[in-house]
């Protein structure tokens, strides 16, 4: 067993017993012993019998006692977090009985758990208590809803899996973020599934009619925008389906020794994927969608405000940078990441709902089985064989 996983004192009788020095000559020995048979009682003078020695106390008898950051494997020590850190390895059962001990992993579990129940919920009550009897739950329209909402639940039961089961073994914690990384890209992408469908066909610039006379009189000459957009329809989903299966080789490679940053490097990752809402972006600033959309409007640029908040925590560990060790378990920025991450998807919930609503009243074509969870499912595929790729190298990787 490597010395750092060893409990505090392990050896400590051998190595003595290697130190001691030899006895200095036999005559001091007979004396020694003489003076110890002289002191030790007789047999009979004590009707007594004496009390057996303490049974040895089983260790696994008891709860583990939580270690300090120099009592762990280097990779299980979180930036600027001190204490808190359980013993490993531990078994599923201790796991599972830690989210109601104060450890360092304990709210991380929670901020995740108690969103995944709300949005649970929500998805139970959109697919079949909405009193839409003409379309029931599993129509080709609802395909794209049924890939943002996996997408959605995915990504907070990976994270609460990995958070509480990270300490079973080094290999198993390597092998659960890698899981939380790609579920993260699989939001990700049906996130643009769903835009694609309830989203983007509603904006004025990718409709050639608006855009093309709108360019002729920004820019005074004439510019024909129907190839253009028609490009940008059948490049998007295979361009985010490219960047979910690159976001995860790069965040699982962040794991390695070689990476430096990499809380920065996940931060920058996950952000590309985020390129592909540039449309309503550009739709903001070139028409008028507060007046348009003001659903869309409001909860878009507050989403995008909570990215950026969870992005500075995630990045800057403020607050235990600036006083480590006061908190180790509430209040350190992996917590406050959690909670603004899950404010930015619970905005985003309310204008893909009322993209949905939208595209109900007009739809502008079907969804198709291959074109939304067709893609999903390959991208399961493809996400998994690079998790084992990783799990095939030998060199485990930092903590998140």
């Amino acid at each position: 067993m490597p010395l750092r996983l060893q409990p505090r004192g392990a050896g400590t009788k051998s190595a003595a017993a290697s130190a001691a020095p030899p006895a200095a000559s036999s005559s001091s020995s007979t004396a020694l012993t003489a003076e110890a048979t002289a002191a030790a009682p007789s047999p009979h003078a004590c009707s007594t019998p004496p009390s057996p020695p303490p049974a040895p106390r089983d260790p696994a008898a008891g709860p583990k006692p939580l270690l300090r950051w120099d009592e762990v494997p280097d990779d299980f020590v979180e930036c600027f977090i001190l204490s808190g850190y359980r013993r490993l390895p531990c078994t599923a059962q201790e796991c599972v009985a830690s989210v109601l001990k104060p450890t360092n992993e304990t709210l991380n579990f929670w901020t995740h758990f108690i969103p995944l129940l709300l949005f649970l919920n929500k998805f139970c009550r959109l697919f079949f208590l909405s009193g839409r009897d003409d379309l029931p739950f599993h129509h080709p329209w609802l395909l794209p809803l049924w890939c943002y909402a996996s997408g959605v639940l995915l990504t907070f039961a990976m994270s609460c899996t990995a958070h509480v089961f990270s300490c079973l073994s080094l290999r198993l914690r390597a092998a659960f973020f890698y899981l939380d990384y790609a579920s993260i890209s699989y939001y990700g992408f049906g996130s643009t599934v769903a835009y694609y469908y309830y989203l983007l066909p509603g904006l004025s610039l990718l409709d050639a009619s608006v855009m093309t006379p709108y360019l002729q009189q920004q820019l005074g000459w004439h510019v024909d925008c129907t190839r253009l957009i028609a490009a940008y329809r059948a490049l998007v989903l295979p361009v985010a389906f490219v960047l979910a299966v690159a976001c995860t080789v790069a965040c699982c490679k962040s794991r390695s020794d070689w990476c430096t940053y990499p809380f920065a490097l996940r931060t920058f990752v996950f952000v590309m994927p985020l390129s592909m809402a540039c449309p309503i972006m550009l739709e903001s600033w070139l028409f008028d969608l507060r007046g348009e959309n003001p659903t869309l409007f409001v909860h878009f640029y507050r989403r995008y405000f909570w990215l950026v908040v969870a992005a500075f925590f995630n990045v800057s560990k403020i607050p235990e940078r600036i006083q480590p060790g006061l908190f180790d378990i509430i209040g350190h920025s992996h917590q406050l990441f959690h909670i603004f991450t899950f404010l930015s998807i619970y905005d985003q919930m309310h204008y893909v709902e009322e993209g949905l609503r939208q595209f109900l009243e007009a739809p502008p074509s079907s969804p198709t089985f291959l074109g939304t969870v067709g893609y999903m499912i390959l991208l399961v595929v493809c996400l998994g064989l690079v998790i084992r790729k990783f799990l095939n190298v030998s060199d485990l990787c930092k903590e998140d």
